[in-house]
């Protein structure tokens, strides 16, 4: 049984997270530069045998596309197009920044560790990936 991965998009930052080879625990992996995302998700996937991807699909609370949708769907696309065997997930990402940052404060991380970006950018991506397991 491969892992998981889940990939919280940001037009600079990719937050990414993955699951145990069992598929039960979602952990944060790593925060990578938009641009080196494919060659990352190569790598990884020689490394160690993907399952699925999890995609968090950026929404409005009316349930409307956001100025970053139509770069997730481009991702989506080039995924589908990258890992063709790969089956590609999308999951409603709304909140999960909120969620990351309040995550962090009930596990006491610091203040200037909850700032770092990338901090939020994994943890996002770990929540996205927990929904994403919890609705299986």
């Amino acid at each position: 049984m491969g892992r998981i991965l889940a990939i919280d998009y940001g037009n600079k930052r990719v937050g990414l997270a993955v699951t145990d080879p069992l598929q039960l625990i979602a952990t944060p992996l790593d925060t990578v530069h938009s641009k080196d995302l494919l060659a990352y998700l190569k790598t990884y996937h020689q490394r160690e045998q993907l399952a699925a991807i999890v995609v968090g699909m950026p929404k409005t609370l009316l349930n409307e596309a956001t100025d970053s949708t139509s770069a997730v769907v481009g991702l989506v696309r080039s995924l589908r197009r990258e890992f063709p065997g790969l089956p590609i997930h999308e999951i409603d990402e709304r909140y999960t920044s909120r969620m990351a940052h309040a995550a962090m404060l009930a596990g006491g991380l610091s203040k200037k560790d909850r700032r770092d970006k990338a901090t939020v950018d994994r943890v996002s991506a770990t929540l996205i990936l927990q929904s994403f397991l919890e609705s299986q």
